[in-house]
């Protein structure tokens, strides 16, 4: 099933949602096997990620279901990046019961590194593609920023309803 978005059948400026979705999934495949100095499981990079670019502190809970992780499995890497000194918990100053996990400066540098890594091994590649080709990444880089941001329920702005024309793929 495709989508395209766009403001009617003849815009100029239709998305076709499954093409840039493979082509995400794709980049992504590529990305997340980018070779790193820090080794470790893409979880344990995932939960220092969204510790660190999140909204803050966030409770075991909130953080397995971020993470799509057990809650077994996501104390006993929390219980493992403490050790580390990559994360700290402490009490919930608005939950006496609970405690927050917070993200260190050590776990700060983890993330810091493994973005410097991938810019090293991105640069290269990027420099192989045309002027045409860079400027196109350019501009796309707001829009795809925004779709991060929606996606990790981070805009404060309620996004409107684009026009969805559902396409036959056989057509």
């Amino acid at each position: 099933m495709r989508y395209i978005f766009g403001m009617d059948d003849t815009s100029d400026d239709d998305l076709d949602v499954d093409a840039f979705t493979t082509a995400v999934e794709n980049f992504n495949r590529f990305y997340i096997r980018l070779p790193t100095l820090e080794k470790l499981s893409f979880t344990t990079l995932s939960v220092l990620d969204t510790l660190a670019c999140g909204d803050g502190p966030m409770r075991l809970t909130d953080l397995a279901r971020t993470e799509q992780v057990s809650q077994p499995g996501i104390t006993q890497l929390v219980t493992r990046l403490e050790r580390d000194g990559l994360v700290e918990r402490r009490p919930d100053p608005n939950d006496g019961r609970a405690v927050l996990v917070h993200i260190t400066e050590a776990g700060r540098r983890i993330g810091r590194s493994r973005h410097d890594d991938r810019t090293r091994h991105l640069a290269p590649l990027v420099a192989q593609l045309s002027a045409e080709q860079r400027q196109a990444i350019a501009g796309a880089l707001p829009a795809l920023t925004r779709i991060a941001e929606l996606g990790r329920g981070r805009s404060s702005d309620t996004p409107t309803q684009p026009v969805a024309v559902e396409v036959d793929p056989e057509r």
